[in-house]
């Protein structure tokens, strides 16, 4: 196959991918909001959102993991124009989101009191646990709002969900401004500030999207007379078998991802709010790839549902190939303004925290080479994920993702990041080892599936 064969397929991808990778930036905009914010206040409260987010950020992996596995058979049934087959998927899928998003809050709401018993900064639970109290219970909402986002992705209507999501960004925004710092009137709350915008932005996000589909030919005869208790026990298990597997590899890098959060936290309040923004300049870039890899389980599907395996690996390989070279973009922007980008999380005009805010831009601007050298890996792991849940293979990869993070990852993170060692810098290249081992396996896993179903079809 020549280059063309692939990089004519990337306008389609871009197409389908923007309002996926501006509706996930939109998640991450409301974190990155929430810092510059917070951050104002002091290195202790930005510690404390950190502390705060990384219980979150393990169980919106378990929500949005699980929620993946309403897209490829959404996306299959759209194929075949199959609308029974595709309206059982959604409300089964909804069903099990709108448990699994109570459950995750109770499970977040009742875990606070582990605060206590991590090392962490005393002054950064006791500001950590109130903000924790609210941002848990948006996980309903928002893990209310994934399956209807996975349902309209796999309808390759990707747009919808991005409105939803910018709409909440306004509000979270306008809502940070007000609460957080007194203004209009309103008391002033700090860091309980951000979780009410989180909060009531996520309501509205939710209710947004349905208003959306409910109002579109292609969609509404989905989203509406839902008869949302009369279940089917083979396909509450089909979910299940697809969205388990799936919420575990998300929970296995997410994890990782935390574990080096209160790995920081036992350096002090100052790694733990450096490692909170290179943390989170790097999701950025990462929910780029994520858009891709959205696009590449919808494209997948779709070839799989009309069984044309050669294309469907070509498909897969144009956009592996775009997503490198956005990846390989975003290191040379991180290696480019790695003194920089940490600035905008802090306040070099406040006198009484200059030193910390010094130490955190310090430390921050080293994590990011870090977050640059491993941007190729994030994204080829994450895309080549995407491409196996469009095949619904699910399995392997869970134990793969199992392997790269927690057997390879972890232990290098947890043996170079101890102070008489390498510190945050030592955490951050474990999270490298651990990327680059799950790209090169999950490639494997996809070449080998992908060359047994193109051989009995030659």
């Amino acid at each position: 196959m020549q280059l063309k064969d692939y990089t004519k397929e990337f306008k389609y991808n871009w197409q389908l991918a923007a309002p996926v990778m501006l509706g996930m930036l939109g998640h991450t905009f409301v974190s990155f909001v929430d810092n510059i914010m917070v951050g104002q206040l002091g290195t202790a409260e930005l510690a404390a959102v950190s502390l705060g987010n990384s219980f979150m950020f393990i169980a919106m992996s378990l929500g949005i993991g699980f929620s993946t596995a309403i897209t490829p058979l959404v996306a299959e049934a759209d194929a075949e124009e199959n609308f029974t087959s595709g309206k059982s998927s959604f409300k089964h899928g909804l069903f099990l989101c709108t448990v699994l998003g109570v459950l995750l809050f109770l499970l977040v709401f009742f875990a606070k009191p582990l605060m206590f018993l991590m090392d962490q900064p005393v002054e950064v639970v006791e500001l950590a646990i109130p903000y924790l109290d609210l941002v848990a219970f948006s996980l309903i909402p928002l893990i209310i709002f994934q399956a209807f986002k996975q349902f309209s992705d796999g309808l390759s209507m990707t747009k919808h969900p991005m409105y939803a999501t910018l709409l909440a960004n306004i509000i979270n925004i306008i809502l940070n401004y007000i609460l957080i710092f007194g203004k209009f009137g309103f008391p002033e709350l700090g860091i309980v500030g951000a979780a009410y915008g989180t909060l009531v932005s996520r309501i509205i996000m939710v209710w947004y999207l349905w208003f959306l589909l409910k109002n579109k030919e292609k969609s509404k005869a989905f989203v509406t007379n839902i008869k949302f208790f009369v279940l089917d026990k083979l396909m509450l298990r089909k979910i299940i078998n697809l969205g388990a597997p799936s919420a575990m590899q998300m929970f296995f890098e997410v994890a990782i991802f935390t574990v080096a959060i209160w790995l920081s936290g036992t350096l002090g309040k100052n790694p733990q709010a450096a490692n909170q923004i290179a943390l989170n300049l790097s999701s950025m870039t990462f929910m780029v790839a994520m858009g891709l890899s959205v696009a590449s389980m919808i494209r997948v599907g779709n070839q799989k549902g009309l069984k044309k395996y050669f294309e469907l690996k070509r498909i897969a390989f144009s956009l592996f190939l775009m997503g490198t070279l956005l990846a390989f973009g975003f290191a040379v922007i991180f290696f480019a303004f790695h003194n920089q980008l940490p600035k905008l999380y802090v306040d070099f005009n406040d006198a009484k925290n200059l030193t910390d805010n010094i130490e955190v831009v310090s430390i921050a601007s080293k994590l990011l080479i870090a977050a640059a050298i491993f941007q190729i890996s994030d994204s080829v792991q994450v895309l080549v994920l995407g491409a196996l849940r469009g095949l619904q293979d699910v399995k392997i990869p869970t134990i793969i993702t199992f392997v790269s993070y927690w057997l390879v990852g972890f232990p290098i993170s947890w043996f170079l990041g101890k102070e008489s060692t390498y510190g945050s810098f030592g955490i951050w290249l474990g999270l490298l080892a651990g990327l680059t081992t799950a790209a090169i396996l999950l490639y494997i896993r996809f070449h080998y599936l992908t060359k047994k179903l193109i051989l009995p079809n030659n």
